[in-house]
């Protein structure tokens, strides 16, 4: 299962993605996604790590309702664990909405820029 400090290190890697763009478009460098240029090798783009986040969130989330269903069925599986993968699976999901709401910020701001 997914730990809290990996999801907040994902978070973290979107949004110091995110200000980077932001620098890039106040200053004179122009992003690779503009320029058509291939991103830096090693390095995942922003698409993919949305796309890492939002289906690590949904690993946690298919987890818990795993759990879940299996403690109704009357297996051997502790309240205790059920309950905290819940926990884990609901903070993922606001976290991943919370980053949602600030990406989609940013590109409000961006389309609302005089040319």
């Amino acid at each position: 299962m997914i730990d809290r400090v990996t999801t907040q290190t994902n978070i973290d890697s979107m949004l110091a993605t995110i200000r980077q763009y932001q620098t890039d478009a106040a200053g004179k460098n122009t992003p690779a996604v503009l320029t058509r240029e291939a991103p830096e090798v090693g390095k995942p783009t922003f698409f993919e790590a949305v796309k890492s986040a939002v289906e690590r969130d949904n690993d946690v989330a298919m987890k818990a309702g795993a759990m879940r269903e299996a403690y109704d069925r009357g297996e051997d599986v502790p309240l205790t664990d059920v309950v905290l993968a819940m926990q884990k699976s609901s903070i993922a999901f606001e976290a991943t909405l919370q980053v949602r709401n600030k990406i989609l910020r940013a590109y409000e701001e961006i389309m609302n820029m005089p040319v």
